[in-house]
């Protein structure tokens, strides 16, 4: 078995420093997760009110918070950003590519902004345009897709303005307070070269 991660071994750059230098578009970055961030990482994978939003509330207890962190920098099936507003160091949500599929190239799409304040100011639309950059760029994927809440409205038209498609509902396919929700397929394919 490996040893874990004694991440208070890493040193602690500035946010400020690996914002200026990761993917951004002059309001958001999308960076590494840092030592600093993880305490925020940890409440908003926990945070019941926001996966109401999103997917079915399980809480994500301490221990295998650590060794989800422990696995994720040798894990080749996951990437996870932080996404900083420019020049602020606080994280103000994150990005994941998961279930990466290579003979297809494709991968999906997860995005949460963490504080409620932070929603609806465009940082993740920003983040998602960042996002499939990197995909179709650094990646070589073809095809980005994400599954989104019926209900969350906000992130539909988010994901919408950023260049996802609506492909398809699945009725009453979540559980989520008590009630069967719908839950509507997005995607995106790599724009094709300028002839």
């Amino acid at each position: 078995m490996a040893a874990a991660l004694d991440l208070s071994r890493i040193p602690a750059p500035s946010p400020r420093v690996v914002g200026d230098v990761s993917p951004n578009d002059g309001v958001v970055s999308l960076g590494p997760i840092l030592q600093r961030d993880l305490e925020s990482l940890f409440v908003w994978l926990n945070d019941v009110r926001a996966a109401a939003l999103d997917l079915p509330y399980r809480p994500f207890d301490c221990v295998a918070y650590r060794d989800w962190l422990d696995r994720l920098p040798r894990e080749t099936s996951q990437i996870l950003f932080a996404i900083r507003e420019v020049g602020r160091p606080e994280m103000v949500g994150f990005v994941l590519f998961k279930n990466f599929q290579s003979v297809y190239q494709t991968a999906e799409l997860g995005v949460r902004i963490g504080v409620e304040g932070e929603r609806g100011k465009g940082y993740g639309t920003r983040a998602v345009r960042l996002a499939m950059d990197y995909a179709w760029g650094v990646l070589n994927l073809h095809r980005i897709s994400l599954h989104v809440l019926a209900h969350n409205e906000r992130a539909i038209a988010s994901y919408v303005h950023a260049g996802f498609e609506t492909e398809g509902r699945l009725r009453e396919a979540a559980f989520i307070d008590g009630q069967w929700r719908d839950v509507v397929m997005m995607g995106a394919l790599r724009p094709k070269p300028a002839v």
